[in-house]
């Protein structure tokens, strides 16, 4: 038994020899790292977004009143200035419907006419009675009839005035709508959408029936992008940010432009089973003007949500997490490495602003991703050369 308790020892002795051993070897080894220098300069944070192409202007012209188109003078893409003339819906209708309230009105302004001579004739026998009466030619009782068929006459009068005012009413309505059958270009611009064509019906709008959207013209002098923004940037989004806009259609140019719109409602979107992606509308307004540009074309914006002239900077693979504090491992003498404590600003494309923890010129460990999981304070490492040709090295 004795014996091999002292086996056990031993065996436990030449574990723990070959355990040292190996850990030797393995600081004999240097990582191999890569590193960047905190620099001085301009830094800019931008968030990036993809949309559409809209006209900041447009009106959509629907039907008003029902009927055939009888004429259209527009095609899809005519150049219009406010005020042409696009289409006309048939007004034979409603010109019957005009005529026939300007009847009705002629012959309630005669029924005025004639209300208003047989109230006179009766304040004229109203007028003939008192004299009578005061005479002792007539009776009170032929005064008190003549004076009820003077307030007869006079409500006569009044309902007749009514009448006309009705009248009128109805044909001013009618002739309203007579106006709505042509239609005429609400903006100077151009037609980008035409829906009909000639001897098609019109159908207008009800609560739940938008009607007939006939064509739709739109200013493409000034154009705006709308996109969305991931919820977790739209809080660093603000109204007249500056922005620059790609759009597919015109590759290698870039054009100017600044936030006119941040929406305040979520736009949420299926990703996947029982997720959804969350973004928010934003609108930029372009400031430069496109030629032949097309409402629908697909854009892409990095908008600058943050800009600093002159701040120091560290790559932003070069950020590590050690014991729940955010930092990087700058290099010392003799290539060892030790781990210290920044506070970071701004984002940009690849570096971060550092505001507390760093020099300028000094030299932090930026990669591979590998080493900088493992790497700890204290250790000596092995600096890799850049490479040549000016690539910058990935960090993974």
């Amino acid at each position: 038994m004795k014996k091999k308790k002292v086996w056990i020892t031993l065996g436990a002795v030449v574990l723990v020899a070959l355990l040292v051993v190996a850990n030797l070897k393995s600081r004999e080894k240097l990582e191999k790292v890569r590193v960047d220098a905190v620099i001085r300069g301009p830094l800019t944070e931008v968030v990036n977004a993809s949309g559409k192409l809209r006209p900041k202007t447009k009106v959509d012209v629907s039907a008003t009143v029902m009927g055939k188109i009888t004429r259209l003078a527009v095609e899809e893409g005519d150049v219009v200035h406010k005020g042409d003339f696009l289409l006309e819906i048939d007004p034979s209708e409603y010109l019957s419907m005009v005529k026939s309230a300007e009847a009705a009105l002629q012959s309630a302004r005669e029924d005025l006419a004639l209300a208003q001579a047989n109230a006179e004739k009766a304040r004229l026998d109203l007028e003939r009675a008192e004299n009578l009466r005061k005479r002792g030619l007539s009776s009170t009782k032929d005064y008190e009839a003549a004076m009820t068929a003077k307030k007869v006459q006079d409500a006569q009068v009044a309902a007749a005035r009514g009448r006309v005012a009705q009248a009128e009413a109805e044909l001013e309505r009618l002739r309203h709508n007579l106006s709505k059958v042509t239609l005429h270009a609400p903006i100077s611009g151009i037609v980008t959408r035409l829906n009909v064509e000639e001897g098609e019906n019109a159908i207008i709008g009800t609560m739940n029936n938008p009607g007939t959207l006939l064509l739709t013209v739109a200013d493409l002098d000034t154009m705006e992008a709308e996109v969305k923004v991931d919820e977790t940037e739209i809080v660093r989004v603000r109204l007249g940010q500056q922005a620059k806009v790609e759009i597919d259609a015109y590759p290698d140019t870039v054009f100017q432009a600044v936030v006119t719109e941040v929406g305040n409602s979520p736009i949420y979107t299926n990703t996947g089973v029982g997720q959804q992606a969350v973004d928010f509308k934003v609108v930029l307004r372009l400031l430069d003007h496109i030629d032949g540009v097309r409402p629908g074309l697909s854009a892409t914006a990095d908008i600058t949500v943050a800009h600093r002239d002159s701040c120091l900077s560290i790559p932003i693979a070069a950020l590590v997490e050690r014991d729940k504090k955010e930092g990087v491992f700058v290099v010392g003498g003799g290539n060892v490495v030790s781990f210290r404590p920044v506070q970071v600003g701004i984002a940009g494309e690849e570096r971060f602003e550092v505001l507390s923890g760093v020099k300028e010129g000094e030299k932090v460990v930026k990669g591979p991703l590998t080493a900088l999981r493992l790497l700890e304070d204290g250790q000596k490492v092995e600096i890799e050369k850049e490479k040549s040709g000016g690539r910058k090295d990935s960090s993974d």
